[in-house]
């Protein structure tokens, strides 16, 4: 049992609390993390904090079902109560051994993170969930049980109650609080309670059946039925209000033969295998056709690794198709953030797929950091200089990238389309989709996945089930909601997974389950004195030798300076150790995911590695053929994927790809810089087979007429050394928009701007090149648009991040060494009884010393401040100091001084667990402590 001060069973969760260990509390802060920030400066803070409703209503919602049920159980039993009362509410009268073995771990989970405390024969819950938990008429509890009999007949009149006590044939009694006591025994009383039940009319049974499992208030007439009033003269149902009448908890209890929960669920449901899997005939997926049972794990698993594998190289092809269509600047940026609905729509038809799959893409993307707004004028999305880092990267590292920054995102593409609160539709892009649950549930449920054997697909009911008992929505039906957010989370993470290539025909694949594996935790941070050496020791050690000789300090003048053993910190004392100073920073913290950022760096390399056999290897060659058109069967390397993107457009994709060279594709190469016989030579060096007549010739072709029409800026001219041309271009009457005026023979002039110019010609079936102003033909090559340098958007936490192991330790001596502080015994100071009169800044002083027993900071002049520390300063004992900082706030430490030189003492702060100088002149007072507490 756990003990308080003195060895009496504690009194106060902050008594529970100072018996608990330092992995307790590092397990306490661990999973709440909300308490950490800002750092308690004592236990007592500690414990108060864990009492508001804020943090209590967090530590709830983050129970699993059981957990909770056995909360909400304690809720409803006597305070305190004993473990053996409530194993009875949960298992009833004739009890459930999975109850049984599963009740310890969830009591233990409910007082590791400070949600009940005391022993075992004295369980409490804490205040704030008890309030939270226990029924109240506006407050319907989730066991559906109502009020004590205590509690509904409160205010009731004596002579009520005699009636009631008499009409359940109860001896009369002499007042109200012995009539409750008499009805409460009746009512708990099994053989008597049986006893007055089997008297009851069977109309009076069917009351009571609908109101047993809750809710337990129901509604009356002035002339209730005969049944209605036989329960309510033998206090079976009591008056809540005028109207309603409410089954008291007691009876309720014995009618549910003493259990608090129609269906308890101590055990955790099973994800179990989609039908067709289980019963080895399918490999499982979306589209996936059925395999043998002969082909075993081994062949699931190859299947849903290359499904998954072909997905991710997909993923790929469409983050870069989708930034070549924005490279020269995308889309607006709405006045409100975000993209419009027709500016997705186009990006949909550009890749081919449908709006909600094409907001995945934007918004993974924007995620991955590869695309952000410009933030010029004329705001546009555009990509980022790291997508060309990207580009840069092997494929496996690429989707690494891109499958870290998904399951790490708070940004949830699923919204997209639907509406806020305030009925806004909610727009891609925009700054209302984060959602801080998002990547636990996508963390979960592909740790879920995980757990099927490999190859196999999960029931996607079962696994609903699942997510809803580890995280029941509190006070809902144990069948649970499709239509709660992390219903939703996982169905749209079991999708987006899937177009990733995380899943492959709905199992989680080989490079999936590396990203989920985990790195060997490191230990925390060692005490301040690992030798075991005390606080002075300690202190000695940091300041690298005895008192005496070299090493001492050599104090500066001029105020709060920084001094030769450390920074000082923002009290103005100096920091010579490890330790926190005023709190704690939480930088180091874990994702949202629960791995820091080099585990989640690892984990992405382990999935590149376990990717990177399962894709092709790009190729250097195409197929030509006579059609005109270049097969090219797999991935191309990136010079020549780009080259012949611009020689010739894309038909269709798949397995292969298909391009198609036109008279158009031709001379968009040739406007890029490119000649007839760079093409040749490109196609003869990237062709397995040898380059078709057709294509040569349309290539010569396009290339004689290329640039044999030059225009420039007059607004614009168009000359040509073939008089002929000239001449058909005016008879064309496609030219009469252009308003075209021959100023020479081979010159025509024109009003249009040079680009609507070459426009126009080319739709007139002409191939004219651009010129400068010295005549020479200009290369066009499509503009890169980039944004400035942009960081990826931060994901939004659900709460506090996770501290990790360095930043738990360091709090948990932080908030232990503030508790000692505070709770230390001082050594009570008596005023003397002078035989002569004392003068009267003598009696302030000491009465100023006698007011430091009482909590208050204390007060001595300089000369018994200086005395008294040097003295603890050569016996090695502490002291207890008032101390105010360079803004002026007043804290109270216990320090053990080591030095004291120049102004300034050096000691061993056992409130902030380190070694630091303090100025004289701001030390308020000095007062010895009764025991040493090194």
């Amino acid at each position: 049992m756990p003990e308080g001060t003195g060895g009496t069973p504690p009194r106060t969760l902050a008594e529970a609390l100072r018996t608990q260990s330092d992995d307790s509390l590092a397990a306490l802060l661990r999973a709440r993390p909300d308490l950490l920030t800002p750092v308690p400066s004592d236990l007592s803070q500690l414990a108060t904090r864990a009492g508001t409703r804020a943090s209590v209503v967090r530590a709830l919602e983050r129970l699993d079902r059981f957990t909770l049920q056995t909360a909400e159980a304690l809720a409803v039993a006597p305070e305190p109560a004993p473990y053996d009362t409530l194993r009875a509410l949960l298992t009833g009268d004739e009890g459930d051994a999975r109850i049984e073995a599963a009740l310890p771990g969830a009591v233990r989970t409910l007082r590791d993170r400070a949600l009940i405390w005391g022993g075992d024969d004295r369980l409490r819950l804490v205040r704030t969930a008890r309030e939270l938990l226990a029924p109240s008429p506006t407050h319907p509890s989730p066991t559906g049980l109502g009020p004590t009999v205590a509690e509904a007949t409160t205010g009731m009149s004596p002579g009520r109650l005699q009636e009631i006590l008499a009409a359940a044939r109860l001896p009369s009694t002499h007042d109200p609080v012995s009539a409750v006591a008499s009805l409460t025994a009746l009512f708990t009383d099994r053989t008597r309670m049986a006893a007055l039940l089997d008297t009851a009319p069977m109309e009076a049974l069917s009351v009571l059946d609908r109101l047993v499992w809750g809710p337990p208030y129901g509604e009356v007439t002035s002339s209730p039925t005969p049944p209605v009033q036989w329960l309510r003269d033998r206090g079976l149902l009591l008056p809540a209000t005028t109207r309603t009448v409410v089954l008291p908890r007691e009876a309720a209890l014995h009618l549910r033969a003493g259990r608090a929960h129609r269906t308890p669920e101590p055990v955790a449901p099973d994800v179990a295998p989609r039908t067709s899997d289980a019963a080895g005939g399918s490999a499982g997926g979306l589209t996936g056709g059925p395999l043998s049972g002969s082909a075993g794990a081994g062949n699931r698993s190859h299947v849903v690794d290359s499904t998954a594998a072909g997905q991710a190289y997909t993923a790929l092809a469409t983050i870069e198709e989708l930034a070549k269509d924005w490279n020269e600047g995308g889309p607006n940026v709405l006045r409100a953030g975000g993209l419009s609905v027709r500016d997705l729509k186009r990006t949909a038809a550009a890749l081919d797929v449908s709006e909600s799959v094409a907001a995945f893409w934007v918004e993974l993307a924007y995620t991955a950091g590869l695309l952000a707004t410009d933030g010029e004028p004329d705001e546009r999305y555009a990509p980022t200089p790291a997508y060309d880092d990207w580009q840069e990267l092997s494929s496996p590292e690429r989707w690494a990238r891109l499958a870290t920054a998904w399951l790490t995102a708070t940004r949830t593409a699923g919204l997209v389309g639907s509406q806020d609160s305030k009925g806004r539709t909610l727009a891609a892009l925009g700054p209302d989709l984060d959602r801080g649950p998002a990547p636990e549930v996508r963390r979960r449920i592909l740790e879920l996945l995980a757990t099927l054997p490999e190859g196999t697909a999960p029931d996607p009911e079962s696994l609903l089930a699942r997510l809803r008992w580890e995280r029941p929505l509190r006070g809902a039906s144990s069948a649970g909601r499709s239509d709660d957010l992390r219903s939703r989370l996982a169905a749209w993470t079991l999708n987006e997974a899937e177009m990733l290539g995380v899943t492959g025909r709905g199992a989680i694949s080989s490079h999936g389950r590396a990203l989920l594996t985990r790195t060997p935790p490191t230990s925390p941070v060692s005490p301040a004195s690992p030798d075991g050496r005390g606080p002075r020791a300690a202190a000695e050690a940091g300041l690298g030798g005895p008192r005496t000789g070299d090493g001492g300090i050599s104090p500066r003048t001029g105020g709060d300076t920084g001094m030769g053993l450390g920074l000082r910190t923002a009290d103005g004392t100096v920091r010579t150790g490890a330790g926190l100073t005023g709190g704690v920073h939480t930088g180091a913290g874990l994702t949202a995911t629960g791995l820091t950022g080099a585990e989640l760096t690892a984990a992405g390399r382990r999935a590149a590695a376990a990717l990177a056999p399962l894709l092709p290897e790009p190729l250097d060659h195409v197929l030509l053929q006579a059609d005109l058109t270049a097969v090219a069967p797999g991935p191309l390397l990136r010079p020549l994927a780009e080259l012949l993107s611009i020689a010739a457009d894309v038909e269709s994709k798949g397995g292969a790809t298909v391009y198609r060279f036109t008279p158009g594709s031709v001379r968009r190469a040739l406007d890029a810089g490119q000649s007839a016989s760079d093409l040749h030579d490109f196609l003869r060096a990237h062709s397995r087979t040898p380059v078709p007549q057709p294509l040569a010739y349309l290539i010569d072709d396009v290339a004689r007429k290329h640039g044999h029409l030059r225009v420039g800026s007059a607004s614009a001219y168009v000359r040509c050394d073939d008089e002929a041309v000239l001449d058909e271009i005016l008879a064309d009457k496609r030219s009469q928009g252009l308003r075209l005026r021959r100023l020479a023979p081979t010159v025509l002039s024109a009003h249009a701007d040079p680009t609507t110019l070459l426009d126009g010609l080319r739709t007139m079936g002409f191939a004219p090149a651009a010129e400068s102003a010295e005549g020479d033909v200009m290369i066009t090559r499509a503009h890169a648009h980039r944004t400035p340098p942009r960081t990826a958007p931060a994901p939004v936490p659900d709460g506090p991040p996770v501290p990790d192991a360095t930043l738990l330790g360091a709090a948990v001596r932080a908030i232990k060494a503030g508790d000692l502080a505070a709770t230390v015994v001082r050594k009570p100071v008596q005023v003397p009884e002078p035989s002569a009169p004392l003068s009267a800044a003598a009696v302030a002083a000491a009465a100023a010393s006698a007011a430091a027993g009482n909590g208050e900071l204390p007060r001595t002049t300089s000369a018994e401040t200086l005395a008294t520390v040097q003295a603890a300063a050569m016996t090695g004992s502490a002291v207890w100091i008032g101390y105010v900082n360079a803004d002026g706030a007043a804290s109270q430490r216990v320090i053990a001084p080591v030095r004291v030189e120049g102004g300034y003492v050096t000691a061993y702060d056992h409130t902030a667990d380190e070694v630091r100088t303090y100025p004289l002149h701001r030390i308020t007072g000095v007062a010895e402590l009764a025991d040493d507490p090194a």
